[in-house]
């Protein structure tokens, strides 16, 4: 009468939940043990529909059931990025400042929902957390699509959005005749701050960045001044690090530690948070070590388990290392009190005089006086019972009160500037990214090798994203099902990446960090539209920069028009009935459908 479940997830605990539901099992007697099979970038966000078939077909025969995938099968499954279409309409003054932004998007959602509420609302929220926006509306629609359905993706329905806006105050800056990466310093967010759509902005290191990416990549001599077929473009970004409201609302914790101090001198960390490749298994074990004054090698994390660990809700919005970390303080500072309460009974000294370092527990200013952490574990658990302390954390609650408020506040956001130089071939459209420079601001760099190694990993992505990758679907059947067909960039296709990591110690994060794992790969994406037209002077207004829309920008350039290639209009077609348009945005269809396109 019970069931346990393994599957890649990345969010055991939603899953959990709806097992239950569908299965119309207690919950208690369900265990969704989520293994450590690769990563995630929100592909495994979802409970899908194989995880509960397999759970029924359990039930009904009474024996083990194994599904497992074909890659052409992981195309179909999908719920990978949304394909956008963003319409922006930005108020600027004479030296740039942005006076107002009015921002539309319409979302191809596929077959089913996913997340897709949350990723619409995602397209609009965070563009108020970047520069200083001090009027803002917005409006999105999903489509239903005869298509794998899309969902949360790295950066969760921000990248696109950003493609948007980044593009678009490159060429303000154009039209304005100001140099794109001054202007985007002088709109900086000022920190603790509110923004129009009721988002609180703590720590912002992205003035930083952009002068760390600007002084590393040579901008001022190599802007506008590069030869012909050679460019530079900008980009910035800003990621929140954890949502701040559960899929569910509810009041409990977002994230649970259990910590257990074994005689031996063991630690053992319990926590329903997976590692999907992040490295949030080992941050958590430094988190403790750090607090306990032991080697990390002492502690033992033991992870995303329904049966054995308090809730997590999972691995997305860059949420684990701040909320499950903060989970694992409050917890080890609590071990710790004890110990020290112990060992100082037995040295005859006040607690506050103790520290632990080094795997001992010993008087500050007299370090020949103490025990060993083991014994001081010994002596706590002879005094105190078995040492076993829960910690708990739960997001400030900082909603704005209108509809979608709920999706974009978060503890804290993380901030990245972005350079990329491009080679174009003018004769075969062929756009080469030869260097890429990025400043994150990370808040505090737990593991600056971890860190290094998100933003890089970002960076590839982006650029996979920019360049070559497509999802191109023929009624509804994916064309190129197979990654023999579906193109991302390999060792050869490369550049040279220089990462730069800025710290901002913010008060919201464990010992100050805040995310890296999703933010860097936003500016990367118009950064290189905009090093393209910086050149070769045409525009790509959507993605991917392939070599036949360069080519044909180049080829309308040279009769005269405008050398752009992107959407044109806004379609009819994305809507059902003419009558869901008219009620989205309270004009005529009509009118809608014959208004230029404007980028």
């Amino acid at each position: 009468g019970k069931l346990t479940l393994w599957s890649s997830t990345q969010t055991p605990h939603y899953v959990h939940r709806l097992l239950a539901k569908i299965l119309d099992l207690p919950q208690a007697h369900i265990r969704v043990i989520a293994a450590p099979v690769g990563g995630g970038f929100g592909g495994k966000l979802d409970p899908f529909a194989h995880e509960i078939a397999a759970c029924k077909l359990s039930q009904v025969t009474g024996r083990p059931v194994k599904v497992t995938l074909t890659r052409e099968e992981v195309f179909y499954v999908h719920r990978g990025r949304h394909p956008v279409l963003m319409w922006i309409k930005t108020g600027f003054t004479r030296d740039g400042a942005i006076t107002g932004m009015h921002f539309r998007s319409w979302l191809d959602g596929g077959a089913y929902g996913s997340y897709g509420v949350a990723s619409t609302f995602y397209t609009g929220a965070l563009q108020t957390v970047t520069y200083k926006v001090p009027a803002y509306k917005f409006e999105g629609a999903r489509v239903f699509t005869n298509k794998p359905p899309c969902g949360p993706k790295r950066g969760h329905g921000t990248p696109q959005p950003r493609f948007a806006v980044e593009c678009q105050i490159d060429k303000a800056a154009s039209q304005l005749g100001l140099d794109p990466a001054e202007m985007r310093r002088r709109n900086l967010a000022e920190p603790f701050t509110k923004t129009a759509n009721h988002l609180t902005v703590t720590t912002i290191g992205l003035g930083e960045c952009i002068d760390r990416v600007m002084e590393a990549s040579g901008w001022r001599e190599k802007f506008g001044r590069l030869p012909r077929g050679k460019g530079i473009g900008i980009a910035c970004s800003a990621y929140l690090t954890g949502a701040g409201l559960a899929i569910y609302w509810n009041d409990m914790p977002h994230s649970g530690v259990v910590l257990r101090a074994d005689r031996s001198g063991l630690v053992a960390v319990l926590c329903g948070a997976t590692d999907i490749g992040q490295g949030s298994d080992s941050i958590l074990a430094y988190l403790v070590a750090e607090v306990l004054g032991i080697a990390p090698k002492d502690v033992r994390v033991h992870p995303a388990d329904t049966d054995l660990t308090p809730v997590d809700l999972g691995s997305y919005s860059s949420r684990v290392t701040l909320m499950a970390g903060n989970a694992a303080i409050q917890a080890a500072e609590r071990l710790r009190e004890r110990i020290l309460d112990a060992v100082a009974k037995k040295l005859e000294v006040e607690p506050g005089r103790l520290v632990t370092r080094d795997g001992r527990v010993f008087v500050e200013d007299d370090p020949d006086r103490g025990v060993s952490f083991a014994q001081g574990v010994v002596l706590a658990e002879s005094r105190f019972g078995v040492l076993a302390f829960p910690g708990s954390y739960a997001p400030p609650k900082r909603a704005g009160k209108y509809k979608g408020g709920g999706v974009g506040p978060s503890p804290c956001y993380s901030y990245s500037a972005c350079v990329v130089e491009v080679d174009v071939d003018v004769e075969t459209g062929e756009v080469k990214a030869t260097e890429v420079w990025v400043a994150h601001d990370v808040g505090r760099a737990l593991n600056p090798l971890l860190v290094e190694g998100q933003v890089e990993g970002s960076i590839y992505m982006g650029l996979g994203e920019a360049l070559m990758e497509e999802q191109v679907f023929r009624k509804g059947v994916h064309k190129i099902p197979s990654m023999l067909e579906y193109k991302s960039p390999t060792t050869l296709e490369t550049p040279e990446i220089h990462t730069i990591l800025v710290e901002t110690e913010d008060p919201e994060g464990p010992f100050g960090a805040k995310e890296a794992g999703q933010g860097p790969l936003l500016p990367v994406i118009p950064a290189v539209a905009n090093a393209v037209y910086d050149a070769v002077g045409v525009r790509i207004d959507e993605v991917p920069i392939s070599p036949e829309k360069v080519l044909k920008a180049l080829d309308l350039g040279r009769q005269g028009k405008p050398a752009r290639v992107g959407p044109e209009r806004l379609p009819l077609l994305a809507f059902p009935a003419p009558r869901v348009v008219e009620s989205a945005f309270g004009e005529p269809a009509a009118d809608i459908a014959e208004r230029p396109f404007s980028s």
